[in-house]
């Protein structure tokens, strides 16, 4: 069962309209509806706000909430470890951190009625100057101690300098990367419905815990007072981890005007009111022997944070596993800007972090004038080169060569900008991709009826990556059942925490866990048959026995599960398993856990226009044991989608001026549609890591877009011969170094 191309078990829901996201609960006493008013500067204080005119407007229900009069609330503790689980205060007073941050909150019989009265609330401010040109302020970066979920900033081996100095071969160039933004389809919403001294809060969420950790701790309640339901989400890709204003602002609403209150963000406030991908600036500095062998490798990174706010993206991080060279180094400086928090964004740390070492590879294989297929291969290495530990299961080189096989790699045009068909210029790229694969702490409880159904329940969220699915296969396989008769419940802080959706460790997490519990439950059930007088089981050695078509089986004999539970647990049987985080775990310390792939693109780029189009990509990964061949082709083809959109589209403008975010809505902040993709290959080899849990299960969802965005950049120079090192490569990049059409 586990493995196999199951159909989504929610799909009929989804394709229904019975799926019920956030915004669209309903509770029994009628919600009124808030909408955040932003602050119009980025940087400063409010001189004077005046909310008379919006509160005598139609439909107004008896407040709009300012830094006057919203309740007191929680700070921020910077000693809790993980950002996600802070207090997040909003509205605490006058002081403005970035533009579009709440200034006030209307709230209204509806949805229109709030949003026109907003724009009757005046306020007055005193601007200060501030910092939001990130190339101006490049030189005020600080070294932070940790990036990333608490990864050093920097590293070294050996002596970089040195040994970059004497290579025979060099590569030394900065890459940029710019402001990207998560941009699920469903905006930030919720409803806050008040029962008592409880609080309900149906939210999009991608980590159930931290959100009602958060909330409580912002609005300095036990947390048991608060309840979190999130069965289904539209898409976070990041942007979900942490809870953000509008679930803040409709939880303080509702507690003061003890009704249920909705607040959804506009497309336009997503952009201000959630976090950024930090822009970045990159150095790398290839040396090699002219033999392509690697002597010093250095990734430099700087990249934007807000002052109050530090977030430090692990973006050199996977610089430190990838290939073998004696003398190492990586570091990551911070600049502070007047702008929204870093967040996590789609594979963060690896997506950007990867754009810029794969570029490099490939100019460096364009220096020694080797394949880069080979560049790659020649500098794979056999234990983590930083760390001097084994790596668990590292096939990095089996998707090189089996990607260049599939792709035709030998037909690569050697010369760029030597093939035309037509008008299009016509280039092969590739680079390697890689991922570390994290284990978090993660509870499931597992349930069998006396009918012989079972029940999986943990608050593990789907934001459409296909949870339902994978735990209903791995609950079905463990118990000897088929996928009808399991019912997965998600998504509710009632049930047991997990770390929910996100860093790829959602589903091989949770499946781990339940492949616990269902063990636990397993053992229940055997001891009960055979402890029971009625059970053609007593008294016999189960230690054979087998769980298969919904029966107990053993030398011979069998009898139905239903019929030992429903005589001896009417009313039901259960147990939970739970994972440790990795910290706890050896294996993750004495093993480097990673996920592998090989990206290879053709493009063709307008010899007179510029304009670029993908025109084929193969993706081949290695991620262990496929748990549904089906979810997890479609994870790794929405994250090549996403390495296409970074590297042709996506960039979100500052305006240096104001801090205020000027391409904030889907017609200037550009991402991939249909009609830009081709059909894209996707090949998974058959695998199993056995070092990163039971299951020998690995992280697949971001390791899509690792290294996608490179090799479609790396082939447009094959193409044009043009390297640009400016992410996103639009037309005005390209076309001034165009070669000139033959006559």
């Amino acid at each position: 069962m586990i493995g196999q191309a199951l159909n989504r078990v929610d799909g009929p829901l989804k394709v229904a309209g019975r799926a019920t996201y956030a915004y669209e609960h309903w509770v029994e006493t009628p919600p009124l509806y808030g909408f955040i008013v932003g602050a119009t500067i980025g940087k400063g204080r409010i001189a004077r706000i005046d909310t008379d005119h919006a509160e005598s407007a139609p439909g107004v229900h008896h407040m709009v909430m300012t830094h006057h009069n919203a309740a007191a609330q929680g700070p921020r503790d910077e000693s809790i470890a993980v950002e996600y689980w802070r207090a997040k205060p909003a509205l605490t007073g006058p002081e403005i951190h970035h533009y579009g941050e709440p200034v006030a909150l209307v709230v209204a019989a509806t949805f229109e009625q709030a949003r026109a009265a907003a724009e009757l609330v005046e306020v007055e401010y005193a601007a200060e100057p501030g910092r939001f040109d990130f190339s101006t302020h490049m030189d005020e970066a600080y070294a932070p101690a940790l990036v990333g979920p608490g990864i050093p900033a920097d590293t070294a081996v050996g002596d970089v300098d040195a040994a970059f100095e004497a290579s025979a071969v060099k590569v030394d160039q900065v890459y940029t990367t710019p402001y990207e933004l998560s941009m699920p389809m469903e905006p930030h919403a919720c409803l806050v419905e008040p029962r008592g001294e409880d609080l309900t809060v149906y939210v999009s969420s991608q980590v159930v815990d931290a959100a009602q950790a958060s909330l409580a701790a912002t609005l300095d309640i036990d947390p048991a007072r608060i309840h979190i339901v999130a069965p289904y989400i539209g898409g976070g890709f990041g942007s979900k981890l942490n809870i953000h204003a509008e679930t803040v602002l409709a939880a303080l609403a509702a507690r003061a005007l003890d009704r249920p209150v909705k607040v959804a963000l506009t497309r336009q406030q997503v952009f201000h009111l959630t976090g950024l991908r930090p822009t970045s600036s990159q150095r790398v500095r290839l040396g090699a022997a002219r033999d392509g062998r690697l002597t010093a490798i250095a990734h430099d990174v700087t990249m934007h944070t807000r002052p109050d706010m530090e977030y430090g993206e692990p973006t050199a991080g996977t610089t430190r596993s990838l290939y073998a060279a004696p003398n190492r180094s990586t570091t990551h400086r911070l600049a502070p800007l007047d702008l929204p928090q870093g967040e996590d964004v789609r594979a963060p740390g690896e997506a950007p972090g990867l754009l810029a070492v794969e570029s490099a590879m490939d100019e460096l294989a364009h220096e020694l004038g080797m394949d880069p297929v080979e560049l790659r291969i020649r500098n794979e290495p056999t234990v983590d080169p930083e760390r001097d530990v084994p790596f668990s299961e590292r096939r990095l080189v089996e998707c090189l060569r089996e990607g260049a096989r599939r792709f035709g790699w030998e037909r690569r045009p050697t010369t760029p900008a030597s093939v035309r068909d037509g008008r299009w210029l016509v280039g092969y790229g590739m680079a390697a991709g890689i991922r570390g694969h994290f284990q978090q702490p993660t509870a499931v409880r597992v349930r069998m009826e006396a009918d012989g159904t079972v029940v999986v329940q943990s608050d593990m969220t789907d934001l459409g990556t296909g949870t339902y699915t994978v735990l209903t296969q791995v609950a079905a396989e463990a118990l000897g059942l088929t996928p009808d008769q399991v019912r997965v419940e998600l998504g509710h802080s009632d049930f047991p925490a997990s770390w929910g959706s996100g860093g790829s460790w959602g589903a091989c997490n949770s499946s781990t866990a339940l492949h616990r519990a269902c063990r636990a439950l397993r053992e229940k059930l055997l001891s009960t048959a055979k402890d029971d007088a009625r059970s053609p089981m007593y008294g016999l050695d189960l230690a054979e026995a087998q769980f298969s078509g919904g029966e107990l089986r053993v030398e011979g004999r069998s009898e139905p599960m239903r019929e030992i539970v429903a005589r001896n647990h009417p009313d039901g049987v259960e147990a939970e398993g739970e994972i440790p985080l990795m910290a706890d775990e050896p294996n993750y310390t004495d093993y480097s856990i990673h996920t592998y792939g090989a990206h290879f693109a053709e493009v063709g780029v307008d010899a007179d226009t510029a304009e670029i189009r993908l025109r084929r990509m193969l993706g081949v990964f290695s991620v262990g044991r496929v748990l549904n061949a089906k979810t997890v082709r479609s994870q790794l083809l929405g994250g090549m989608i996403w390495g296409f959109g970074a590297a042709l589209q996506e960039e979100a403008f500052v305006d240096p001026r104001t801090g205020a975010i000027a391409t904030r809505d889907l017609a200037q902040y550009l991402v991939p549609v249909q009609a830009d993709i081709p059909d894209l290959d996707v090949t998974v080899l058959d695998g199993h890591d056995d070092k990163a849990n039971v299951l020998g299960s690995k992280g697949a969802g971001e390791l899509g877009i690792c290294g996608a965005g490179a090799a479609i950049g790396n082939a447009v120079f094959n193409a044009t011969g043009m390297r640009v090192r400016d992410f996103p490569i639009t037309l005005e990049k390209v076309l001034p170094g165009l070669p000139p059409m033959e006559a």
